[in-house]
């Protein structure tokens, strides 16, 4: 293509479209390519010169070694405990028919409205040394060890419940769709129930299970408030191991390096699941689907059984929801000697902090942050979903695969590259110095939800009429007017449920804040990990139970608004 076409089409952009690529671009390499390349260059050509001094600094590292093993040993204990888990509670719910699988469904829906840091705070302040379980067990068992929640063992049973929310989300919506004429056939061709599900429902199952697994291994890999907060001393994984070399320039090229081995074996992982979808085909063939009945379990001795396994699974996880709202009215007392007693209910705790901005403060920090990026991310992934549905050429497809490097990428190496980068001046950004501002956080958070708002944005515009573009088009209206009055509103529903969520997963972070966070404006995923410290103070804990209590009535009603209004509608 020759200069004088270049200038003809380039003529025939609007000025504020050729900004708006020009922004994007610049986004695109000064956050996306260029800090995740330069980590390359920090670990391996630091001074200048090649060298594989920090190779040998972490293989003669005993705790970076041990911090390797303890995560792929956290991350294979995982895929097990939670297929299994996740696996039962679908069973439960969606395949068998329980006795009050409603009720049941929402104990286990839990872990959709908390999750993470707040999570894991719970649990901890459920079963920990000063917990309520604890105490009572203690108190029924008097030679009980209060102190048996931690290590390894604590970090995998909490883990397991934490991560059964894509399974009874995505398995639970695969199990529905499954033809119950081939179960019907199978039964009347005398096959047992648990042959029938063994060789007829969970083959079906099998690609959304493939799926699943890879989510969960990298879910354990890459694990930070669970081990942070319940390992201890004696099972520390890569994340925690990396943010501790990070506070550090001498070891900084460890926690690089570390970052670099979780997010090659990120890359490789969805490779293999990617490799395995496309060999699997575990479809139904039936033309004409009939829709799945509950399966009543035959025998006596197994439906109870089912029944007691249904339930005890159900007070498992609704007890830290139910002791986190509980103890959020209790004072500081209390909450600090894990006892119960009407006469220490009151609306203190949410009078103090909605009435007092030192408690409000990192509230309102959250809130902040999470509006501004969600707003931001949303902008940017409708600017581009409109270049890559406007034009269709090899630069439309560059700047897609580079927006979707966040997803091959897990957020301690997005961390780590920003870090690393930006903690000097760079001509990419003016020859400014970003690390130890407010911007490293929120630029963070932008980029780790690019990959999913992109996809969920740029799906709207395809399923957009073309011949709207082009009636707007030949009544003589402007592309940015028809963008404005006649595309918007049509994707505007979905973008906003977009926005909702990133809105939600953003407001009680911890895995990427921790890494990024303005020491003096601290989110709430700070504030709620720091409450579980042994030197606490009660009263720091009641305000974090009152913080946990709002996150999930605001994460309940948001996914009310975003899926369960598409249900009933």
């Amino acid at each position: 293509m020759n200069a004088q076409t270049w200038r003809n089409r380039l003529g025939s952009i609007h000025p504020a479209a050729l900004i708006m690529y020009g922004l994007i671009a610049w986004f695109v390499v000064a956050f996306l390519i260029y800090p995740n390349l330069n980590i390359y260059y920090e670990i391996f050509f630091k001074g200048g010169t090649f060298s594989f001094e920090p190779v040998e600094k972490l293989l003669s590292s005993k705790r970076a070694m041990t911090s390797l093993y303890n995560s792929f040993l956290l991350a294979v204990s995982l895929v097990i405990t939670v297929n299994i888990v996740g696996i039962t509670l679908v069973l439960i719910s969606e395949y068998f028919a329980i006795k009050g699988a409603k009720i049941l469904r929402l104990g286990y829906f839990t872990t959709l409205i908390y999750g993470g840091v707040v999570l894991v705070s719970g649990y901890k302040f459920v079963y920990g040394e000063n917990g309520f379980m604890t105490k009572l067990l203690s108190s029924v068992f008097p030679s009980f060890d209060t102190t048996w929640f931690h290590g390894y063992w604590a970090v995998l049973f909490v883990m397991t419940f934490a991560c059964t929310s894509n399974h009874v989300l995505f398995l639970g919506n695969a199990i529905r769709k499954i033809d119950y004429q081939t179960i019907e056939a199978a039964r009347n061709m005398g096959a047992s129930t648990f042959y029938i599900l063994w060789r007829v429902v969970l083959p079906v199952l099998k690609p959304t299970l493939f799926a699943l697994t890879i989510l969960v291994f990298l879910t354990g890999l890459a694990a930070t408030s669970a081990p942070l907060i319940l390992g201890g001393t004696e099972f520390q994984t890569i994340t925690p191991m990396i943010l501790t070399f990070s506070k550090s320039m001498t070891s900084r090229d460890l926690a690089a390096l570390l970052a670099l081995i979780l997010g090659l074996a990120t890359l490789i992982l969805l490779t293999i699941m990617i490799r395995l979808e496309r060999r699997g085909n575990f479809m139904s063939v039936s033309k004409v689907k009939s829709e799945l009945v509950k399966q009543k379990i035959e025998n006596k001795f197994a439906n109870i059984a089912a029944h007691a396994l249904a339930y005890f699974l159900f007070i498992l996880y609704i007890i830290p929801v139910v002791l986190i709202v509980i103890f959020s009215f209790s004072d500081a007392h209390s909450i600090a000697t894990a006892t119960l007693s009407l006469s220490s209910f009151s609306l203190d705790n949410y009078v103090l902090v909605f009435s007092n901005m030192a408690a409000f403060k990192p509230y309102l920090v959250s809130i902040a942050y999470a509006a501004s990026a969600s707003i931001a991310v949303v902008v940017l992934t409708l600017a581009a979903s409109r270049i890559l549905h406007k034009y269709k050429n090899k630069w439309a497809t560059a700047l897609e695969y580079a927006l979707l490097i966040p997803w091959m990428l897990p957020s301690t190496l997005i961390a780590i590259g920003l870090i690393v980068t930006f903690n000097e001046p760079r001509l990419v950004i003016g020859n400014s110095v970003l690390v130890g501002t407010v911007w490293m956080l929120f630029l963070g958070y932008v980029i780790v939800h690019i990959p999913f708002t992109l996809r969920m944005v740029k799906a709207s515009f395809f399923s957009l009429d073309s011949n709207l573009e082009d009636a707007a088009r030949n009544l003589g209206a402007k592309t940015f007017y028809t963008f404005r009055r006649v595309l918007l509103p049509i994707i505007l529903p979905s973008t906003l449920a977009v926005l909702a969520l990133n809105f939600n997963n953003t407001l009680a972070d911890y895995d990427l804040t921790v890494f990024l966070y303005h020491p003096l404006y601290q989110p709430l995923g700070i504030v709620i990990k720091n409450s579980t410290d042994a030197q606490a103070l009660a009263d720091t804990k009641a305000l974090t139970l009152v913080y946990s209590v709002i996150l999930m009535i605001m994460s309940a009603i948001t996914l009310y608004f975003v899926y369960g209004r598409r249900k009933s509608s």
